[in-house]
């Protein structure tokens, strides 16, 4: 029986925490998690190999990790314990991440990878080294406090970005090719690549990197606008997490069972909370093969947009719950890195908050909308780059008369409605 200090988890508690858990729900991350446990054992042992080539280079921002490590006490005794406790959880395992050194070689040769693609049901299929390198240290006591500590969530954006940058970079657009790569005939199926703008004569597709990639964008007519000025469309591709009526201003416990919104914390400290008290909430979340841009649900002019830099690698406590994915999901949209776009409408909708949620590996949120633009429904307002992802839709009150897709009662990301950008997901009181 696996154990932690503090935290005990049985062999099946264990097996539920990872099958919650956002990468693998998303697709980022094998289904089994035996697959998991042989690609960690099979990357620390490259890691090792290259250690004994005299072959790892330090990278500026691991090196930035390394220096936090030795000046500050608290935070290198949590990735001590971290470390040792996640070695506690397979103990079997010949290659593993030992110690801190060991740890930052692993960061240094994950910032110059590039995700590969492998066709479903291959079990080496995984796209989120890092998430696969941090998810068994994510599930124990002193895994859970580093990874909330805010100087180590710096310094661990500062990898995220080192990382995101070797992925804008051509270095990164070997991958994106037509015979084995994410261009190839299982990619382009699984994909459903022919919805996007993707150039036939150019053996990459036209696309100079694998995030170019990764946010590729979408044919003109591949999602048709809802033109009924009393829909609400979606923001995004996705399915549904959650929807939420008459949300508090604040609720002291947003990290507990049951898993309330609490409008305070998801909207930084923002002079609009207030306009959203009693208001609703729409919450989806994105998979791997998901279209990565979003775009603006309703029809009015942006009057605030800005990018809150917060937490990634964090997710709930309480491994024992069957839909641990979808609450650390709710969880994330008052702790996680987020984008925040208020668009006035028209009565009766008024002020609409379009939150993108960076979740996990490189949590990257990019605006292209800036405040004082006046953008119709449909207009692209940013996209995601490499990277676990969810959105947040926030109306205010009496905005919404119906919401014209199910909510997702079932606690499984996986299960919830599939939702498309630009198709209806609510309807307006109608009333001015």
């Amino acid at each position: 029986m696996p154990r932690t200090t503090g935290t005990t988890f049985t062999a099946q508690q264990l097996e539920t925490r990872y099958r919650n858990s956002f990468g693998r729900a998303a697709g980022y991350l094998p289904k089994n998690r035996a697959a998991l446990d042989a690609w960690l054992e099979d990357f620390s042992r490259g890691v090792h190999e290259r250690r004994a080539r005299n072959a790892i280079v330090r990278r500026r921002s691991v090196d930035d990790l390394a220096r936090l490590i030795e000046r500050d006490g608290i935070v290198r005794m949590y990735v001590s314990l971290m470390i040792d406790k996640a070695n506690e959880l397979h103990p079997d395992a010949k290659h593993r991440v030992n110690d801190i050194p060991d740890l930052l070689d692993h960061l240094d040769c994950i910032v110059t990878s590039t995700p590969e693609y492998h066709p479903q049901g291959d079990p080496d299929r995984n796209f989120f080294p890092l998430s696969s390198l941090f998810v068994y240290m994510m599930m124990t006591e002193p895994g859970y406090a580093v990874f909330r500590d805010q100087g180590f969530n710096r310094a661990l954006l500062g990898i995220l970005r080192e990382w995101c940058a070797h992925l804008d970079s051509d270095d990164s657009q070997e991958v994106v090719n037509r015979t084995d790569g994410w261009l190839s005939p299982a990619a382009w199926d699984e994909l459903g690549l022919d919805q996007f703008r993707i150039d036939p004569d150019d053996p990459h597709g036209g696309f100079p990197s694998y995030n170019a990639f990764f946010h590729r964008e979408l044919k003109d007519d591949a999602r048709p606008i809802d033109g009924d000025p009393n829909v609400v469309v979606s923001a995004n591709d996705g399915r549904v997490v959650r929807i939420r009526r008459n949300i508090e201003h604040r609720d002291e416990q947003f990290w507990a069972k049951g898993q309330l919104y609490s409008l305070a914390d998801m909207l930084d400290g923002s002079d609009l909370t207030d306009s959203f008290i009693g208001g609703d909430v729409f919450q989806s979340f994105l998979s791997g093969g998901d279209y990565h841009r979003w775009h603006a649900p309703v029809t009015g002019v942006v009057r605030s947009a800005r990018v809150v830099e917060a937490l990634m690698f964090t997710e709930l406590e309480g491994v024992e719950e069957p839909n641990a994915g979808t609450q650390s999901q709710v969880y994330g949209a008052s702790v996680n890195t987020r984008g925040l776009v208020f668009i006035e409408a028209p009565a009766p909708i008024g002020m609409v908050c379009v939150m993108p949620l960076g979740m996990t590996e490189i949590s990257s949120v990019t605006l292209t909308a800036r405040p004082g633009d006046q953008v119709t429904k449909g207009d692209q307002l940013g996209y995601f780059s490499y990277g676990g992802s969810s959105m947040c839709l926030l109306f205010q009150k009496g905005a919404i008369g119906e919401f014209l897709v199910p909510d997702n009662t079932t606690g499984d990301m996986e299960k919830g409605d599939p939702i498309k950008v630009n198709a209806g997901i609510a309807r307006t009181t109608g009333r001015a």
